[in-house]
């Protein structure tokens, strides 16, 4: 059954939600990360993701006192991605109460020591943000494009012992599309084993079914909830199962 995985992503504080990456086309939401978290546990949901925008811009985690926050007031485990370079801001994150962190710029600038941190922190820790448009790997929350082809990056880490990677189709995310089901069916056959996170687009329920029925191992969305087309009613078959 497939994993239901909520998005949360900060800026400045805020929960806003941004169309294919574009700060220019934030929206902020009111609640704040606590109580909209708190929500989400109280419908089922055991994992949330936790996206640091400021951190991914700057290059280096910024809303540690969110993750703590979340963490604290919950029993939710916490997908900690933004700005994630270092072992200090690894070391840091798990300190400030992330089960999990996902990193990606750092995958690219400084690929043997993300390669290190599956072995040294262990394959169930670390999942591998391979974001992408065209095929491409995007970076520094995806205001930085790069030639990398997403196959062979994801198959660099595959071969050293990946479980996890979470991808999103640049160009849908936030759009309400739909999600880039050919890309994430193309990356489960390529590596049977792996793990594959789906991000991006994610429209209704109907989505997820069919990411369910393809065999994706996860599913994160954010807009079709914040916009009201996904209602954490209709999530409960997918998590009284799970």
């Amino acid at each position: 059954m497939i994993q239901i995985i909520p998005s949360i992503a900060i800026s400045n504080g805020k929960i806003i939600r941004l169309r294919q990456g574009n700060f220019a086309e934030e929206k902020v939401y009111d609640e704040s990360p606590v109580d909209l978290a708190k929500n989400f546990e109280d419908h089922g949901i055991e994992v949330v993701h936790l996206v640091d925008l400021d951190g991914a811009r700057r290059g280096q985690p910024v809303n540690y006192h969110i993750l703590e926050a979340i963490a604290g007031h919950t029993g939710l485990k916490v997908d900690f991605t933004g700005g994630i370079h270092t072992d200090g801001d690894i070391s840091k994150a798990y300190e400030y109460g992330a089960s999990y962190i996902t990193a990606s710029s750092v995958t690219v600038s400084r690929k043997e020591l993300f390669a290190s941190w599956i072995i040294s922190y262990g394959r169930e820790k670390i999942t591998l943000g391979a974001d992408a448009l065209d095929n491409k790997i995007a970076i520094r929350g995806w205001v930085k494009n790069t030639d990398i082809d997403i196959f062979e990056h994801i198959d660099y880490f595959y071969s050293r012992g990946l479980k996890y990677v979470k991808t999103t189709d640049i160009s849908r995310e936030g759009t309400l599309e739909g999600p880039a089901f050919e890309l994430y069916q193309q990356i489960i056959d390529k590596f049977p084993d792996i793990c594959v996170l789906a991000s991006g687009g994610v429209r209704n329920v109907g989505d997820i079914d069919r990411l369910n029925e393809m065999g994706v191992f996860a599913v994160i969305f954010g807009k079709a909830f914040y916009e009201g087309r996904i209602k954490l009613k209709e999530l409960e078959k997918f998590l009284a199962k799970a």
